[in-house]
């Protein structure tokens, strides 16, 4: 029975933070929370495909910058009614993780919706921006204690920027994980550019994250016996 009430909640959910309606968000929420049903799922099942939908739109020109603001509000005042229900594995962060999108390059919607993904899963984020010049990233990246570093491009003309932090990364910094992303980029170019991840939405960058440091974790706990 609850089963056949979720999923047009869960598309009531997306539906809300599609079309910015706040007020009505609000009230699926409460329901939803009152059926028992699992706030993990309302997250990652409704409001963030309601946002990777709203990317869509914006990259297609159809919303602009003042839409793309009253989503994210919408889907906010969701989180903030959800996050206390979730589980704790969820809540507490399991990594550390850079994000930037590379230097000559302005568009950061998609790196946006990225990085909203990954604090939603819990793991603390660094987000550097757009535009981000080469010697910035590689300072930041080797001074500070992170699992992982996230570059994203949506432009052929500056994605080969990736490659060349790339090959610094891991002269300098062996052991540190790198994932690719954008547009213009493919799974060719992370293999060829010694990237350890690539992918090529919001939703698969998740899925990759969690792969990388859960290996990570295994090589440590070998290393420790």
């Amino acid at each position: 029975m609850l089963q056949s009430r979720e999923g047009p909640l869960l598309a009531s959910l997306k539906e809300s933070v599609i079309n910015f309606e706040t007020e009505t968000l609000v009230e699926l929420c409460r329901n939803y929370l009152e059926l028992g049903l699992d706030a993990n799922k309302a997250v990652f099942e409704g409001l963030i495909p309601g946002m990777l939908e709203v990317g869509r739109l914006y990259e297609e020109q159809i919303y602009f910058i003042p839409e793309m603001l009253m989503c994210a509000e919408t889907l906010y005042t969701g989180l903030e009614i959800f996050q206390p229900h979730m589980t704790s594995s969820v809540q507490h962060a399991k990594g550390k993780i850079l994000i930037g999108v590379v230097e000559g390059d302005v568009h950061d919607i998609g790196k946006n919706l990225v990085r909203m993904m990954f604090e939603i899963a819990g793991y603390q984020v660094t987000d550097l921006g757009r535009d981000v010049p080469m010697d910035v990233f590689l300072k930041t990246a080797l001074n500070e204690d992170f699992n992982l570093v996230c570059m994203s491009s949506m432009m052929s003309t500056t994605m080969y920027e990736m490659k060349t932090l790339i090959k610094n990364l891991k002269e300098k910094k062996p052991e540190l994980k790198v994932m690719i992303g954008g547009a213009p980029v493919s799974k060719l170019h992370a293999i060829k550019w010694r990237a350890d991840g690539y992918a090529p939405d919001a939703q698969k960058a998740l899925v990759v994250v969690q792969q990388l440091l859960n290996t990570i974790k295994l090589i440590n706990e070998e290393r420790r016996l």
